[in-house]
């Protein structure tokens, strides 16, 4: 039995992930495949556009055999951490031979070669990254420079750090290598529209061209050549029932959480040191809502991303002290499961067999087989949904008794 690994968001899904996954099987020769997958809020400091369990279900419907959330506290973290977290889950699977992730560069021995420079920074690359950040350069052009000092067979390539899926990638090679992981790392190349690209009009569009669309003009027609049939069913069934939910519907619950913690600042927060803090309880007052107080915030050396990470760790709870001492317990405790498909019972078969952490199906079964650790990072995995799903009922009232807010009753999605 062979498998492969992918880590997603899938905010929304559509047809690029769709043949990701179709690739992934292709070049891994894989029998099933795992999807690790952020929950309702996603890496770039916003809530996801649809609820886990509709997005689990789409990816369910075109190809995955299982998806499991990715804990919340990395799914808001930077690239770095986001990947160390997800390869500590499947790491932790026992049963995962690849990891597959989309890449602009679709060169994997390109990537390793990045992964192992940075991963063992050498004394001059760290001479050189501080010389630069000290005269005021961004940290990418310091790091470009520190590159190209250390590892001078990598100049003529360093312009793929600009492209944030090699960027996530090679956070992948690193964290598989750091691991010492017998996971063999594979690439498929991004096809179609670039990460950044908002236009619709390409086969393969970006999330962020959906996400727009639906933002600026509802369910439009254009989604139907970008979203595979049985995802767009799904979507259109759901549509105004349950999503979608944007960064400023967050706003009350983000001013109410900073209002709450300003008389202490936000230094215990992950990404907040005193200057950030001193700019938030600055800009404070001024506040209107979410995704323009980020603006606010945002310098020259701060980024919008970085800023709504930052104040998501606020709303959510999550602190310093939390990621460190999940790093020193062993970075993850569970592998929470959103949904399968029943003809994976022999994947699931061999997860429980080999797993070296619990293959979570009932959050009634956790306070037996999680640690105090372990217990600290699911309760703040079912705040953030909770958090998620009251936004969601208050946007779209239903007396349906299935929108109550209760992560405890959700059950996981069956194909």
């Amino acid at each position: 039995m062979k498998t492969v690994g992918i880590v997603a968001e899938y905010n929304p899904f559509h047809n690029g992930h769709a043949y990701q996954i179709r690739r992934a099987k292709e070049l891994t020769h894989a029998d099933y495949c795992v999807v690790v997958m952020s929950g309702d809020f996603v890496q770039r400091g916003a809530p996801a556009l649809m609820d886990k369990y509709l997005r689990a279900e789409c990816a369910l419907k075109n190809g995955a055999d299982l998806v499991l959330e990715l804990p919340v506290c990395y799914a808001l973290s930077s690239a770095e951490t986001f990947a160390k977290g997800a390869v500590s889950l499947l790491n932790q699977l026992g049963v995962i031979d690849s990891l597959c992730f989309g890449s602009e560069c679709g060169d994997i021995n390109l990537l390793m070669e990045f992964a192992k420079e940075l991963l063992h920074e050498t004394p001059v690359f760290k001479k050189t990254l501080g010389r630069e950040l000290r005269v005021g350069h961004t940290y990418p052009q310091a790091r470009n420079a520190a590159l190209e000092a250390s590892a001078p067979h990598l100049t003529a390539h360093t312009s793929l750090l600009t492209s944030p899926n090699n960027i996530l990638g090679i956070e992948y090679c690193k964290a598989l290598l750091a691991s010492d992981s017998k996971i063999t790392p594979c690439t498929v190349k991004r096809a179609g529209s670039s990460y950044h690209d908002n236009s619709l009009e390409n086969t393969f569009c970006s999330a962020l061209a959906i996400r727009e669309s639906l933002r600026q003009a509802g369910a439009s027609d254009g989604l139907a050549k970008q979203i595979p049939a049985v995802s767009l069913k799904l979507m259109e069934e759901a549509y105004l029932k349950s999503y979608p939910v944007f960064p400023d519907d967050l706003s009350l619950l983000v001013h109410y959480s900073l209002l709450s913690g300003e008389s202490l600042g936000f230094t215990d927060y992950p990404d907040i040191d005193k200057e950030l803090s001193d700019r938030i309880l600055k800009y404070l007052p001024r506040y209107r809502d979410f995704r323009s107080f980020c603006d606010q915030l945002k310098t020259k050396n701060r980024t919008y991303t970085r800023i709504s990470r930052s104040l998501l760790h606020v709303l959510l709870h999550i602190t310093q002290e939390d990621l460190a001492r999940y790093a020193q317990d062993g970075f993850v405790f569970y592998a929470r499961m959103l949904g399968f498909r029943e003809s994976a019972s022999p994947l699931l078969a061999g997860i429980k067999k080999k797993t070296a952490i619990p293959l979570l199906s009932k959050l009634a079964d956790a306070e037996k087989q999680l640690a105090q650790t372990g217990l600290l990072m699911l309760e703040k995995d079912i705040y953030a949904s909770h958090i998620y799903q009251g936004i969601v009922r208050y946007k779209f009232p239903s007396d349906d008794p299935s929108s109550e807010i209760n992560e405890y009753k959700k059950p996981i999605v069956k194909i």
